[in-house]
């Protein structure tokens, strides 16, 4: 298995292969919008308008499991990104990160990068993971780990 042979729906909800992205530097990321964290998604629109053209795409996936913080609709969480901080990368329908109830990419993605002491769960919103070109899930950051901190990486891979 590789991400590239999962299914997700966007935030409008049509459904997409993730083979959409082979090819493609990829930070996949849990968000939610009234999180201490949600001005991460400046730094994340950040990354993505400095590198898209050189193949890096930011992915973000609404969840509203931690302290409740994304209780609104798809279509509410979409404006909230595009008029609260721009938001011109791609986001996609609210899920479940953790448990049965989480989506199989998100398994997938748990599975091939733990966090702390080998743990799968994910602990909070903003948890980060790097996916280089060919589809290998390279690296997890925890949430405190600001955009700026992954830009190396990212940049990294893309010099490859």
């Amino acid at each position: 298995m590789s991400i590239y042979d999962y299914k997700v729906k966007m935030i409008n909800g049509k459904e997409i292969s993730m083979s959409r992205y082979k090819g493609k530097v990829l930070l996949i990321v849990n968000v939610a919008s009234t999180c201490g964290m949600t001005p991460q998604y400046e730094g994340l629109e950040k990354l993505f308008k400095t590198y898209k053209k050189k193949g890096f795409m930011v992915l973000g996936f609404p969840s509203n499991e931690f302290g409740q913080q994304e209780s609104e609709g798809n279509e509410e969480i979409a404006k909230f990104c595009k008029n609260t901080h721009q938001v011109n990368f791609d986001m996609f329908e609210k899920i479940k990160v953790n448990g049965d109830d989480a989506i199989p990419l998100y398994k997938f993605l748990r599975k091939e990068q733990k966090g702390l002491l080998w743990s799968e769960k994910i602990k909070w919103n903003f948890t980060k993971f790097l996916v280089d070109a060919k589809g290998n899930v390279l690296k997890r950051y925890a949430s405190p780990t600001t955009p700026a901190g992954i830009e190396s990486d990212i940049k990294e891979l893309l010099e490859k």
